[in-house]
C-alpha cells in the first residue's frame, strides 16, 4: 500500500475520482431520480436534469460536470488533509500495525475514513445543495446535513469496504508494482 507521500496522494486521488462519480450517480439517480422525473415530467433522470438546466447547486443550476469537479476538489482536499492522516491515526490507536492482520488493519482504516469523510462531505453537500431560493436557515442546513448523513453513510460504508477500496488497491498495486 502507499508508503511515500506521493503514493498517498495518488491513492487518495484514485479513491476520490471513483467515489465522487459513485456518489453523484447515487445522489442523482438513486435518491433523487424519481423526484426529478416527477417534477419535470421527464422519462429519464438525465432528461430531467437537462430539462431543468442542470443540477441545483449554490442557488443556481450547474451542469453535472461542474458538480463533479467541485466535489472532486473538495473531496480530494478533505482526503489529503483530514481523512487519510486521521483515519490511519485512529486505526493505529485501536490496532498495533505490526501485530494485526493487514486485512483487519486496512478494514479499520476504511471504517475510520468513512466515519470521518462521510459527515464532512455531507456537510459540504448540505451547503452546496441547500435550497437557497427559500432563504437561509441554520436549522434547515442542519436538517439537510443529518438527512444526507443518513442517506450517505450506509452507501459509503458498504461501497468503500466491498467495492471501491478493493478496486483502488488493485489499481494501485498495478501502478506501483515492485519490479
Amino acid at each position: 500500500m502507499p508508503t511515500t507521500n506521493f503514493q498517498r496522494k495518488i491513492y487518495a486521488l484514485i479513491t476520490v475520482i471513483i467515489t465522487v462519480h459513485a456518489f453523484v450517480f447515487y445522489s442523482l439517480y438513486v435518491i433523487n431520480g424519481n423526484t426529478l422525473m416527477q417534477l419535470t415530467k421527464a422519462s429519464s433522470v438525465i432528461g430531467a436534469i437537462n430539462s431543468q438546466g442542470g443540477v441545483y447547486a449554490f442557488g443556481t443550476y450547474l451542469p453535472i460536470w461542474a458538480i463533479i469537479i467541485v466535489e472532486l476538489i473538495l473531496a480530494y482536499l478533505l482526503a489529503i488533509f483530514m481523512g487519510s492522516p486521521l483515519s490511519f491515526k485512529l486505526a493505529s490507536k485501536v490496532f498495533d500495525i505490526k501485530k494485526t492482520n493487514p486485512v483487519i488493519f486496512q478494514t479499520a482504516i476504511i471504517c475510520a475514513t468513512v466515519g470521518l469523510m462521510c459527515p464532512a462531505m455531507s456537510f459540504l453537500a448540505a451547503i452546496i445543495y441547500y435550497p437557497y431560493y427559500a432563504g437561509f436557515n441554520i436549522i434547515t442546513l442542519l436538517a439537510e446535513f443529518l438527512k444526507l448523513v443518513c442517506f450517505n453513510f450506509p452507501f459509503a460504508f458498504f461501497s468503500q469496504l466491498f467495492f471501491i477500496q478493493p478496486f483502488v488497491r488493485t489499481i494501485f498495486k498495478k501502478l506501483f508494482k515492485k519490479s
